[in-house]
């Protein structure tokens, strides 16, 4: 979609049409590469993410915070084959940075005002996989630096064979990789993978995902940095299963103090 079209139906209108969409960002827009992301954020406090380097590894990831510059340092955070390494912080709260980096004023171009979640800064490095799983939030995710391979499937529950709720888990598929199927083993996919889609998100272009649509990313270059904003919509309502899951697993990773995205004040 042109940026021009995006700007005719808006957000409100993609909500409503509810199926994803890549969005070419005008030439103008000039966001942060990584050196500028180095620069502005230095002190700002991310988290780490650390796992095994492996696309059916089903333990979680481990977490650690550190500063910006930590990570930029450490050779390992960007070339371990055998370990994958991703940071997050979310941004919310400090616009300027947010507009800053990302190249234009957010708050206006979405019009957000309360409904916004979070503003997600993410940085990691090639082969870095993130399994399928759905979100409970409208998403817009643009890329600022590499390329990242996506995999999007339309909303559902039984068909995805999801984890264990109880668990904490209720939001992943034990389907880690829609690359790799045993339909024997998981006949109900079929119909969701006939109607999945599959494209690379380049440097420039924006992905809008719909609230409970199943995905799943994979870094390509040696350094890709995203921002990505989780919208609050009433949508939700419509899908019970991604509301149920949602809440059960907002608490389950209070109280076994499991890393959550939720909005923090963040001093850059």
């Amino acid at each position: 979609m042109s940026f021009d079209e995006f700007m005719a139906v808006g957000p409100g209108g993609l909500f409503r049409a509810d199926v994803p969409v890549v969005i070419a960002l005008p030439g103008s827009v000039q966001g942060l590469g990584r050196d500028g992301v180095a620069a502005r954020l230095a002190d700002l406090t991310v988290t780490l993410f650390t796992e095994p380097g492996d696309k059916n590894h089903p333990g979680r990831w481990e977490t650690r915070d550190i500063r910006l510059r930590e990570f930029f340092a450490d050779e390992r955070h960007l070339s371990s084959p055998d370990t994958w390494h991703r940071v997050v912080s979310n941004i919310r709260n400090s616009p300027a940075d947010v507009n800053a980096v990302i190249g234009f004023d957010a708050e206006k171009f979405f019009g957000y005002g309360r409904s916004l979640y979070a503003a997600n800064l993410w940085i990691s490095h090639r082969g870095v996989f993130t399994k399928n799983h759905f979100d409970e939030f409208e998403n817009f995710n643009i890329a600022l630096e590499g390329r990242k391979r996506f995999i999007i499937a339309p909303p559902g529950s039984r068909e995805y064979y999801p984890r264990s709720v109880l668990r904490g888990f209720g939001d992943k598929s034990q389907v880690f990789d829609l690359d790799n199927v045993d339909l024997t083993r998981y006949p109900r996919m079929a119909p969701k993978l006939a109607q999945r889609r599959d494209f690379v998100l380049e440097p420039g272009h924006m992905l809008y995902l719909p609230l409970g649509w199943w995905h799943q990313a994979e870094s390509l270059d040696d350094m890709n940095i995203n921002v990505n904003f989780w919208l609050k919509s009433k949508k939700i309502l419509r899908r019970p299963h991604a509301l149920g899951v949602a809440l059960y697993t907002y608490a389950y990773r209070r109280v076994k103090g499991v890393y959550s995205y939720k909005p923090t004040e963040v001093n850059s």
